[in-house]
């Protein structure tokens, strides 16, 4: 099918791009793999973004020709705010002598899932700092604890970075890690932590935190255990646009690899209440065109989530037609992108309706992107969680 005949039912048009960047998006559309070049050809030379988003959608209709789109509903728990890591980009860590430092107490934990549960959700993604007295048997206690009183609840957590943080702080290889962690009821491993994989720029980001190699190799070895696990990328501070392919490259090269992640998942540097709050924060143009570039050349991640927590309802929606065939979690509880100044809020019904106003069905899933849920099922409406206090030391 050619390209100009490609069209998405949330309707793009513009103006055509020249012969060269029209037939890298023909060689994608047509299932042929683009190369690194091509891709950063199209970054530093394609401006229409009505082409790219034709391409994206053409490409994940191929891969996903089913009449629904999905989303999931889940909760985001950030066990402790305490990392011994530096990040510029980060509004949330704090030291332990903060007084706004914390860790939660397994009973709110436990208390959050109950509600998380009660709302439809079949997981939780468990993530905090890099604490630095914290061994392994305490998340392997917690583990338990958790699967022990939900034993239906996915336990997706703990980021690379966290991961790699055990395997230094314990002395003890990360395959061992990763084994004891599962072990004790580890369901899927996150993507957090990911930024961009050139460790040039993560030497300038952040101090005292995994680099792209070490991020890779926990992956690796998790899904070298049968493990699954997704894949992210922030953008928009201080990489150049040829890191952002290298990125989408490596990860890849990784899936070529283990064949281990679940999905892709973009979204743009928030500057506000940062260390690099002197930047500027890129929008929604520089967001859609990043994520279609990523559904063109990642021909191996079955699924792209949207990034409606960065980019708000209406960009959510639009990223549909942009490649993404997932609209992301419902999200009862997000701390850390909300930290630095962002705060986009959804109800489940508005989730719905953005993708049945694109022409799809919206169809609850899991982490591993089965169906879980019929639609046409009750579901309470929540935008906000109730307020459970923090345990602070």
């Amino acid at each position: 099918m050619s390209l100009d005949k490609v069209s998405c039912r949330g309707g793009v048009s513009g103006m055509k791009p020249g012969t060269e960047i029209v037939e890298i998006l023909q060689k994608a559309v047509n299932g042929h793999r683009i190369s690194f070049s091509e891709a950063l050809k199209l970054f530093e030379e394609c401006h229409d973004l009505a082409a790219l988003g034709k391409a994206a959608d053409k490409v994940c209709r191929q891969i996903h020709p089913e009449s629904f789109r999905t989303y999931n509903i889940d909760r985001n728990i950030n066990y402790t705010n305490i990392c011994s890591a530096v990040c510029h980009f980060c509004a949330f860590y704090r030291k332990p002598q903060d007084s706004d430092a914390y860790v939660l107490d397994l009973e709110v934990i436990c208390a959050k899932i109950e509600e998380t549960v009660a709302l439809g959700g079949d997981q939780v993604l468990l993530q905090g700092g890099m604490h630095p007295s914290l061994k392994l048997d305490w998340y392997e206690d917690l583990l338990r604890n958790l699967k022990k009183r939900f034993p239906n609840v996915n336990l997706h957590a703990f980021s690379p970075p966290e991961i790699w943080h055990f395997h230094r702080l314990n002395k003890i290889s990360l395959r061992e890690v990763l084994e004891r962690l599962k072990e004790a009821g580890l369901g899927s491993l996150p993507g957090g932590g990911g930024e961009i994989l050139v460790d040039r720029v993560r030497k300038e980001l952040t101090v005292y935190k995994c680099m792209s190699d070490e991020w890779l190799e926990v992956h690796r070895v998790w899904h070298s255990l049968g493990g699954r696990s997704t894949a992210t990328m922030m953008f928009g501070h201080v990489e150049t646009l040829a890191e952002r392919v290298e990125t989408l490259e490596r990860l890849r090269a990784l899936q070529d690899e283990t064949g281990g992640f679940t999905a892709f998942i973009c979204w743009t540097f928030q500057p506000q209440n940062t260390d690099l709050s002197n930047l500027r924060p890129v929008g929604a143009y520089e967001y859609l065109r990043t994520q279609a570039i990523a559904r063109l050349y990642l021909d191996n991640f079955a699924n792209i989530q949207s990034s409606w927590v960065t980019q708000g309802l209406k960009t959510g929606q639009l990223a549909l037609c942009f490649g993404a065939n997932d609209m992301g979690s419902l999200m009862i509880e997000e701390n850390v992108v909300s930290s630095a100044g962002t705060a986009h809020h959804l109800t489940l019904s508005q989730i719905q309706n953005a993708i049945r106003q694109l022409g799809f069905e919206p169809k609850q899933r899991d982490v591993f992107y089965n169906l879980i849920q019929n639609d046409s099922d009750p579901v309470p409406e929540v935008t906000t969680p109730k307020n459970i206090p923090l345990i602070t030391f």
